[in-house]
């Protein structure tokens, strides 16, 4: 069999979806031949069709696409288009040992995405109405669906169109079958450790004990061919020698036995792989591997990787080589990293808090981030998700697996590669390229993912997520016992983008009665240092009470009195509650449950980020309005007339750019208007699709800092953020009209993006805003003839 589409089914299983060859004939029709009578009969309208050659022809011819499980053909999809029309007629074949596992659903998918891209957008089926299984999967696709009732024989219209329902329902079949497949990866029932060495200092070894230190609850084997046993672990030369064989085999050989070793767990029945082995990417053993993996179906964490940890009692599954097992908390991770994860790790076990889930994905040849974003969505031990990323696969996916997911837990991710040399080092460790720090900034802003730098403000972070509720707004007070501390602890918070709202006459006069003449009852409030801890805490409450406080900074230096911090309430209160001991070592530590930060601009920072959080979560996630006078079809013909004369494609001509913008409704005009001119750009990414930048005119002279970028497809939401994260020099002046109109143009922009793929770059510069409208001084476009690509697609 040669390469294709691997895709997950229903229950986990792998196969692979390739389009239908001439030497795929005796395949097709052995899996005709296999059929029953009864599923011919409700394939074919008879028991006994003649001709299955032609029958098999023709599916080939099709086009059509077939479903394989390692070699074997299990499923075919194919269609005819009819002589005129956007229609094509659609056929399904399912060998009857693997129906209602999905293969005729995850065929249709592709054979959609095939369709679409040859012009064909309705599919059209003859059902016997006694075929409900097959009726099923053309209704349960999501796409709109037409059904003619009446006589033993039906007609099905479906609509090719992509619909927010079908895009929901194929990510939900997605998810369910992922998930599926991760269990043999999280929670297998057999694990064999290959590799696992003699020696002390053996990584084989190291991972061999950590499952024994874990209490790993499965079936646990050692494949060694030199030793009977390592740490009281029985030992077997090969995999496929065990007697009960093994669902997940963690591999840690060197790197030219690896393909040996893969094959040999393929044929033993293996299900996952945890490829802990570096030094395979970029050399001839990668192909084999990856050819193996999809041959046998089996998912694989890695090469160059850390392990994966699931704490759960019921699993207790710790494949790493850290210096210790993981804690069991309610933290997932999914690192690129070794290194953070073995930092993150040791900080929470310190910080008490703990590990739900771990995945080093190193390489990533497979199991990804979008795995795990889709795994601890319906896991009810994970509470929150921390990503470290170097790269996408696909960012779309990531996209909205990620919104999805931070709609119920907080999902926090580390910035990562932002410099030149440091994005050289992540392409060199991962073997990915480096992602641009502004697109993949956009990425994670728009999917609601919290960003953070480094290990240090992750750990400040998680510990006021699982501890403090989310504030309800940005109105911070900051209450402390020293004058200094309380001055930098507002000029944090006002740094950060927070508030410091006035105390109420009553919040006033309740911590007047509690504190000294001398005191400055204020926000920020210096209680002076010689106040006791009752007293301390007492005004922390009373500011907490204030209708007009969304959150509180509780900053104490010890004194000879006592400690400020000591009688602070220690339970969540429906309010936010940060702490700060000045002089604390540590980062942040656990006070009572409340999170205790070694600086006030520490706890500033993180206050911000949890009231941008609740923010987000207030918001929706807007929509994509129909824009008036769009004229597709002329745009269209530009674009088609223009790649004619020029097949490399190139930059349109000023009158053809212009007229493009027309047919989007977007006006030219070489007279300046308005009191602001900006520039708007739309590129295509090859991984991200279109990005979509805003900023002051002449792009060339900006510094990126500059400027504002989202990903398309814009949504009225994304737009207003779009233009919310302008520069203050360039903030809009005319009110609402300006941003009226300037929301307008950047639909409209990304609108020729998303319709005509062959649009890569369109750079609008000048633009000029007014309250009466927006318009382009100046356009340049950029075509090129590029394959249609499907970002929704089901495969691994």
């Amino acid at each position: 069999m040669t390469s294709g589409t691997s895709a997950l089914l229903a229950d986990g299983d792998m196969v692979t979806v390739r389009r239908l060859r001439a030497e795929d004939f005796e395949a097709v029709l052995d899996l005709h031949r296999r059929l029953d009578e009864r599923d011919r009969y409700l394939r074919f309208f008879t028991a006994h069709p003649g001709r299955l050659d032609l029958l098999s022809r023709l599916a080939i011819e099709g086009p059509g696409l077939g479903a394989f499980r390692g070699d074997d053909l299990i499923g075919i999809a194919h269609y005819r288009p009819w002589s005129d029309g956007d229609a094509a007629e659609v056929a399904l074949v399912v060998d009857h040992a693997v129906q209602a596992h999905g293969v005729g659903t995850l065929l249709l998918e592709h054979l959609v995405s095939l369709a679409l891209a040859q012009g064909i957008h309705r599919f059209v089926a003859l059902v016997l109405a006694e075929n409900t299984r097959m009726i099923q999967v053309f209704s349960d696709l999501g796409l709109p669906c037409v059904i003619g009732r009446g006589g033993p024989e039906l007609d099905v219209e479906v609509d090719l169109g992509e619909p927010r329902e079908y895009i929901e329902r194929l990510e939900e079949r997605e998810r369910l079958a992922d998930v599926a497949s991760l269990r043999t990866v999280l929670a297998p029932v057999s694990v064999a450790v290959v590799g696992a060495g003699r020696r002390e200092d053996s990584v084989g070894r190291a991972i061999l004990r950590n499952l024994l230190t874990a209490g790993y609850t499965g079936d646990l084997s050692a494949v060694n061919p030199n030793a009977s046993e390592i740490l009281g672990v029985p030992c077997v030369p090969t995999v496929s020698s065990l007697d009960y064989g093994a669902e997940l085999a963690v591999i840690c050989v060197p790197a030219g036995s690896v393909p040996g070793v893969v094959e040999d767990c393929g044929r033993a029945g293996v299900r996952s792989i945890v490829l802990v082995t570096a030094g395979l990417t970029g050399t001839p053993p990668e192909g084999r591997v990856r050819e193996l993996v999809a041959r046998y179906g089996m998912r694989l964490v890695g090469p160059n990787c850390f392990g994966v940890v699931n704490t759960s009692p019921a699993t207790r599954l710790d494949t790493t080589f850290a210096h210790r097992a993981a804690e069991q908390g309610r933290i997932g991770v999914v690192t690129q990293s070794g290194g953070f994860g073995i930092a993150l790790m040791d900080a929470l076990s310190e910080l008490g808090l703990g590990l739900s889930t771990l995945v080093s994905t190193g390489d990533k040849y497979d199991v990804s981030g979008n795995d795990l974003l889709r795994w601890w969505r319906g896991d009810g031990e994970t509470d929150i998700a921390v990503l470290y990323l170097e790269s996408f696969g696909n960012p779309r996916k990531f996209s909205r697996l990620a919104r999805a997911l931070a709609r119920e837990k907080p999902v926090v991710a580390i910035r990562g590669a932002a410099t030149v040399a440091a994005q050289r080092a992540a392409a060199a460790h991962t073997a990915a390229p480096a992602v641009p720090v502004a697109t993949k900034i956009a990425l994670f802003r728009q999917a609601g993912v919290i960003v953070v730098d480094t290990v240090t403000e992750v750990l400040g972070l998680l510990a006021a997520l699982s501890w403090q509720p989310l504030p309800s707004g940005k109105r911070v007070a900051v209450v402390s016992n020293a004058g200094g501390a309380a001055v930098l602890g507002a000029e944090a918070c006002a740094r950060n983008g927070l508030d410091l709202p006035v105390l109420s006459r009553r919040t006033q006069d309740a911590v007047r009665r509690l504190l000294p003449g001398h005191a400055s009852v204020g926000n920020p409030l210096d209680t002076s240092a010689a106040v006791t801890a009752g007293a301390f805490a007492a005004c922390v409450s009373e500011v907490m009470a204030d209708e007009g406080v969304d959150a509180v900074i509780a900053a104490g230096v010890p004194t000879g009195v006592g400690d400020p911090l000591a009688e602070l309430p220690g339970r969540p209160g429906s309010k936010t509650l940060l702490a700060v001991r000045l002089g604390q070592l540590a980062t942040v530590t656990a006070l009572g449950g409340i999170p205790c930060y070694g600086d006030v601009e520490e706890a500033a920072a993180v206050m911000a980020k949890l009231s941008d959080r609740a923010r987000w979560l207030g918001t929706g996630e807007g929509t994509r309005p129909d824009l008036p006078d769009v004229d597709l079809a002329t745009a269209a013909r530009l674009v088609d007339g223009y790649l004619v004369a020029h097949r490399g494609g190139g930059w349109l001509s000023r009158k053809d750019s212009e007229d493009l913008l027309a047919c989007f409704g977007i006006r030219v005009t070489l007279r300046r208007f308005g009191d602001r001119e900006l520039m708007v750009r739309a590129q295509s990414d090859e991984v991200f699709g279109p990005v979509i930048v805003l900023g002051p005119a002449g792009i060339d002279e900006v510094s990126p800092g500059g400027r504002s970028t989202v990903l398309g497809p814009l949504t009225t939401d994304s737009a207003e953020v779009l233009i919310d994260g302008l520069p203050m020099s360039v903030v809009l002046s005319g009110g609402n009209g300006e941003r009226t109109a300037l929301t307008s143009l950047l639909l409209r922009t990304d609108w020729i993006m998303e319709l005509l793929p062959e649009v890569v770059d369109v750079d609008l510069d000048p633009v000029f805003v007014s309250p009466e409208g927006a318009a382009v001084g100046s356009v340049r476009i950029l075509i090129r003839r590029r394959p249609r690509t499907d970002p929704y697609l089901r495969r691994l």
